[in-house]
Formats: structure tokens, sequence, C-alpha cells
């Protein structure tokens, strides 16, 4: 029986057993570290990944699936005449969604390869939309429409705990480096176009705590909050009151979830990412 089939890559911050229910097809990324390889949500956990990561000299390296794999997973969904929408990662941190194009050119199969411009539990927003409009009988193209708005209407903050990571990724030096962990300099980032953009600093959890809230309560002021999604790195120290103040203002199921190997990489251990979306 033809249908639209979602896809998605194992950045998208959602459980096993959720997958499972949506029917959502994810194709895993690799991770490298200390010279060993592993499958992104297969064989390692996040808080084991983060243990590792801890000790490591090296950042660890994440690759993005081969365009073999989505060929591979685009021809047996598409043989019956079913359509597909590939929704995947940003494509200013990883070459995912290319990898996704390359294998929707070569395919037989009808495929929509969509960059969200988003990580984690923006990513998640959505893919849990088209999986919803989907599942109702929605078009691809409406699908797609839908999905633009989605886009437009999320914001992502991701605030950074300790400098390690964002050192040995080259993206600061190790002076200004030291100079922030003496100072307990706490960078906040979002993802604009796609792409990690700084936008301040806290002293404190509790700083950057009031700040993403009051950020929160400013761009949602009258509007309808979809969804609110924090994603850590061992980073409750800041998720978990964060979660609480967003849910004392009557919002619930705030989405509190460690996230994936990929992302933990990029950020290091006790960063947190905070996602919503209104209409």
């Amino acid at each position: 029986m033809k249908k639209i089939h979602i896809v998605t890559d194992s950045t998208v911050d959602l459980q096993k057993e959720e997958c499972e229910k949506y029917g959502l097809h994810v194709v895993p990324l690799t991770i490298q570290i200390d010279g060993e390889t592993y499958i992104d949500g297969v064989d390692i956990q996040p808080n084991t990944f983060i243990e590792k990561m801890r000790h490591s000299a090296q950042l660890p390296k994440s690759s993005q699936p081969a365009a073999g794999v989505f060929k591979e997973l685009y021809d047996k969904l598409g043989a019956d005449g079913s359509e597909i929408i590939s929704i995947h990662m940003t494509g200013g941190m990883s070459g995912t969604v290319k990898s996704a194009q390359t294998a929707a050119d070569m395919t037989d199969s009808k495929v929509t390869v969509i960059d969200s411009m988003y990580i984690s539990q923006a990513l998640t927003f959505q893919v849990v939309e088209a999986l919803e409009m989907a599942r109702q009988g929605k078009t691809v193209e409406e699908i797609v429409e839908r999905l633009q708005v989605v886009r437009k209407k999320t914001s992502l903050f991701v605030v950074v705990d300790v400098l390690d990571n964002l050192v040995k990724g080259g993206r600061i030096g190790k002076g200004k480096a030291m100079l922030g962990s003496l100072l307990n300099i706490k960078p906040i980032a979002t993802l604009q176009d796609g792409v990690y953009t700084p936008i301040g600093k806290a002293r404190s959890h509790k700083q950057v705590v009031s700040q993403l809230f009051k950020a929160f309560k400013e761009e949602t002021a009258g509007k309808i909050v979809r969804g609110v999604g924090i994603s850590h790195a061992n980073g409750l120290a800041m998720g978990e009151p964060l979660k609480k103040l967003i849910e004392e203002t009557g919002i619930q199921n705030v989405n509190l979830t460690f996230t994936t190997p990929i992302i933990s990489t990029h950020t290091g251990e006790g960063a947190i990412g905070f996602m919503y979306y209104t209409d």
C-alpha cells in the first residue's frame, strides 16, 4: 500500500520506542573516539560516551551515513510507489543532508530531502509534524509547506558549560579558554541559518537559566507554544531548573532528554540545548 514514509537521522533525539510507535526510519551517524568507531544510538549510550569523551585527549569525530546506506533504504521504501520525505540535521554542522540528497538523485524512488536547519529536538519538531501529517493523508507538498513554517517559527539556543571541546575543535584558542574558565563564562549561541552563532554569555548556571527563560517569555508572548524541548549532555544543572520555570507558566510536556553523542561532541559535557516553536 502506497504511503509517505518519513526518514531522519540519529540526531533527532527521539527514544527508540517513540520511533517505533511513529513508524519513523532513522539512519544513524557514526562516531569515532580513542580509535574505536560506534554507531550512534546503537552500540554506545550517551552517558557512556560522555565518560569516554571526558578522558579523551582528542575531539571525537562524527561521520555522516554513506549515500549508499540512504539509497538502500529509499529503494526499499519506494519499491511500491510510496513517496519519501527525508529530514535531516543542519547541513551547517554535518554532511548528512548531502549524503541523503546524493542518494535521492541515485534512487528510482520519489524522495524529497529537507535540511531542517536544526538539530536535536528542534529537528524532532519537524519530523513529528511530518509524521502526523502523513498519517492524516496530507500530500508531500502540504507537508513540505508546513515544515517551512515550523522552521521559521523555531528558536534554538545552545549553552556550553565547559570550553574544552571548543578548544579541541579549534573554535577558540587555549588562552581565551583559560580566561573563560577562570571567569566561569558560559557561551550562549543560536543556530542562525543552520550555523552555530554566538550571541552572548553568562557567568553562572543561574544566569543562563534566567537569560533563556527571559528570551522564551519575550518570543512566545501572545503566541501558541507548540513544543518545548531541552536536550543536555550531562547538563541537568541548567536543564532541570529551566524546565521547572517553563512548566510554571502552564506549559506541560517539556521534553528533557540526554542528547546523542553526535551533539555532545560539538558542545562538550554539561551543555544544554533549549528549543521551542510557536504558531
